[in-house]
């Protein structure tokens, strides 16, 4: 990989450490034991489903407008921004008291929202490091040592909650030490994609680029309602990511309410990690064999027999039975999380005009984030109204499958360099 490719790789190594321990494993915990101590455990769910969908939703609303300002040279900019921004508030979480959950969700909301902003500018500049014919491998590349580098901030948050030992709960103060560690290495990964990126796609320079930046997001929806191939995959990728930001964010707190302890849970997350490598790997490879489109289905498959399987998990009474199948569930998703995330960005980047990219990945996350709010809402929506979240899990089933059945109506593109086949 030339150095470019290796600091947009490295991004995702900073900060895919959120994700795990601040959005998936740690976070979710520490908010229902500790910062919504007192709530059920169904409300607390709830309120942590609804904070998801508000990051989401500032963000979605904004993203479109963002990305066509990016886009005249801008995008490291934004870039930078979003990235301060996540670090802070996620350094402000070390500051929650006992009890005081309305002020732990007002911090990660505004946290999780640089978190995903500067994924929208990180995602565009695919097309900035390297050619059409490598978005595959470069994109998976970027997932799959995601995976591996968030396990070293992971191992080493957890070494400091079993260290202090786990007989009164979770350790408060090694988990608020876990969050200073987390931003230490988000930022220090960081650090390759300021120096070494540089945006080399985009519009010509402008002497009005917000009044140009409204112009050009107009026009760009106009093209996107008229390109059915861009349209359809958009409309897929709302459905079934959706599902999977939604397993994502919610599952650890959902295998909280169906009894698995917090060890249990942390081993779990860790086994993805690793699984989740070269599994992400080895769906770069396949595509190029069997089509990125055909991985892609064969992920949303995976992750629908997955969804299916954690519904009935709250069924079963034999404790046996119950983690052996909590297992299977976590491999299945493992086996299919990162090649299905990673091919979607690279399979968008070969959609879309690269000089154009900050933009159309703008309404890229549009799509992924307002899939984001439905998926929690309406599980923690159900969770509240039923006192119990298993049908909730159910719902997502049908996500999967709209968002499959709408993927194979999307016609593959025979040749990311070429133009002419993306309009």
């Amino acid at each position: 990989m030339s150095r470019a490719e290796k600091a947009w790789v490295l991004y995702d190594v900073g900060n895919s450490a959120f994700v795990l321990v601040m959005v998936t494993a740690i976070v979710p915990i520490f908010f229902k034991e500790y910062s919504a101590a007192g709530l059920d455990r169904a409300t607390s769910t709830a309120y942590w489903g609804y904070a998801n969908s508000c990051a989401s939703l500032v963000l979605a609303l904004f993203a479109p407008l963002l990305g066509a300002f990016a886009d005249y040279g801008r995008k490291k900019m934004l870039f930078v921004f979003f990235l301060i921004v996540g670090l802070v508030f996620t350094l402000s979480l070390s500051m929650i008291g006992k009890g005081q959950w309305v002020l732990c969700l007002a911090l990660f909301i505004p946290a999780r929202i640089g978190w995903a902003g500067s994924n929208i500018f990180y995602d565009s500049m695919l097309v900035d490091v390297t050619s059409p014919s490598r978005f595959d491998h470069i994109s998976t590349q970027g997932y799959g040592w995601g995976y591996v580098g968030s396990v070293i901030p992971f191992v080493a948050v957890i070494s400091l909650i079993l260290s202090a030992g786990m007989a009164d709960g979770l350790p408060v103060s090694a988990v608020k030490t876990g969050f200073l560690l987390v931003a230490a290495w988000w930022l220090m990964f960081s650090l390759p994609m300021i120096l070494h990126v540089r945006q080399t796609s985009g519009m010509s320079p402008s002497s009005a680029p917000v009044r140009d930046a409204f112009s050009s997001l107009f026009d760009t929806m106009r093209q996107i309602a008229q390109k059915k191939t861009i349209l359809l995959f958009l409309g897929a990728y709302f459905f079934y990511i959706d599902g999977v930001g939604t397993i994502i964010s919610m599952s650890t707190a959902y295998g909280h309410d169906l009894g698995f302890g917090v060890k249990m849970l942390i081993v779990v997350l860790l086994f993805i990690q690793l699984v989740a490598f070269p599994f992400a790997l080895l769906y770069g490879k396949l595509a190029s064999v069997f089509s990125t489109r055909t991985m892609l289905l064969t992920g949303i498959g995976l992750f629908c027999c997955a969804t299916l399987l954690a519904f009935l998990l709250a069924w079963i009474t034999d404790p046996f039975q119950k983690q052996l199948l909590f297992w299977l569930v976590a491999f299945l998703i493992a086996s299919s999380m990162g090649g299905l995330q990673a091919l979607s960005r690279s399979y968008f980047g070969r959609l879309i005009p690269p000089e154009a990219s900050a933009e159309y990945f703008g309404f890229y996350n549009v799509f992924g984030k307002f899939a984001a709010i439905v998926g929690p809402l309406l599980m923690g929506i159900t969770g509240h109204l039923t006192g119990d979240t298993r049908w909730g899990v159910l719902s997502i089933l049908v996500l999967f499958v709209i968002g499959g059945l709408l993927l194979s109506l999307v016609k593959e593109p025979l040749d990311g360099s070429d133009a002419s086949d993306r309009f």
